[in-house]
């Protein structure tokens, strides 16, 4: 699907610049809120507009911080004439409603991971954002990492020979440092803790590296801080073919850290294990180990969405691995809670 250029009328686009898009805040809910509004400031296709949150006191805070109008409810953000496209980045269980009257309006989306609580619901919207010709993008911004472009274009062209093993950890301090919300602590609004959050990182990214649909989950959440949800999560996903991928999440460890390592048949890559650079050794990458060389930078998440909301691009690829995720993080999330394995029907590696 290649969504329709926009055009001036209800679609957002500045009455002096024709080429800029109006984009619209829905929630500030999550901490990165303000990230995709820096982001929609910074692009050149793009501004931002106005801002609405449930919580009317996010929504004044939020829009005052950003320098625009705070609308009083999600009716009245999606039917100003100057905004054609919204960031969602309410709490993770109302995106299936917001997103979904953001679809209805013919308004564009980009939002925050996970695109819905459910599979059925994420295919729901993406069905429906095809239908209505609407730009609907998720941020799954490590994909565009320079280190993981290199490290998957090495797993493609059969560097590493047949992946067995694949590991990614994202941890921060948030829960330790204080600087994390509360409310990423509730397990209805959040669904879930440090894995539904931060772990949608690791669990893409395994996906990307070994397949798309493992054909086991199994997972264990730790709760060090004692609170209704977990801040240290472990998931395994184990493939038809006896591969291994781990994710981990962590809201407990200072200082942060993103780390992977990708063992393959032939050769191996490490990043982050006290060195922040991307090595490899074996096969082709040689005896010892060695720097690996980082490509040019891809798009980033935002831009595949603004080249989508003008016909420019594709955002299918996007599409499918974000219900994926949800299709894997809904899985660790029964794993854990019933101490037991969950089995997946496997479409083999991607």
């Amino acid at each position: 699907m290649r969504a329709p250029a926009v055009s001036a009328a209800h679609e957002g686009v500045d009455s002096v610049a024709d080429d800029v898009i109006g984009v619209g805040i829905a929630g500030f809910w999550h901490v990165h809120a303000g990230d995709y509004a820096r982001e929609a400031t910074a692009h050149e296709g793009t501004r931002v507009v106005a801002g609405w949150d449930a919580d009317a006191g996010l929504a004044a805070e939020g829009a005052r911080a950003l320098g625009v109008d705070a609308e009083d409810s999600l009716d009245a953000l999606l039917a100003r004439p100057d905004v054609g496209a919204v960031t969602v980045t309410t709490a993770t269980a109302d995106h299936t409603d917001v997103i979904s009257r953001a679809i209805a309006a013919g308004t564009h989306v980009f939002t925050e991971k996970l695109l819905a609580p459910t599979v059925a619901e994420s295919e729901r919207l993406v069905a429906a954002a095809h239908a209505a010709g609407v730009a609907l993008v998720v941020s799954l911004p490590r994909l565009s990492q320079a280190e993981i472009v290199a490290a998957t274009a090495l797993v493609d062209a059969g560097v590493l020979g047949t992946v067995t093993y694949a590991r990614v950890r994202m941890a921060h301090d948030g829960w330790l440092g204080g600087w994390l919300p509360e409310r990423f602590a509730d397990p209805v609004a959040a669904i879930g803790g440090a894995f539904a959050d931060l772990g949608c990182h690791p669990a893409y990214l395994v996906q990307r590296l070994i397949g798309a649909r493992p054909a086991q989950v199994t997972a264990a959440y730790g709760r060090v801080t004692g609170r209704a949800v977990e801040d240290n999560a472990v998931v395994v996903a184990r493939y038809d073919d006896g591969a291994l991928g781990v994710a981990e999440a962590s809201f407990v460890t200072t200082p942060g850290a993103f780390a992977f390592e990708v063992r393959g048949t032939t050769a191996s890559l490490l990043f982050g294990f006290g060195r922040e650079e991307l090595i490899g050794k074996g096969g082709a990458l040689g005896d010892d180990w060695t720097p690996v060389a980082l490509g040019e930078p891809v798009p980033q998440p935002f831009d595949l969405w603004v080249a989508a909301m003008r016909g420019a691009a594709d955002p299918s690829d996007n599409q499918r691995a974000a219900v994926e995720l949800t299709r894997f993080v809904a899985a660790a999330n029964t794993a854990a809670a019933t101490g037991g394995a969950v089995d997946l029907d496997p479409e083999g590696r991607s």
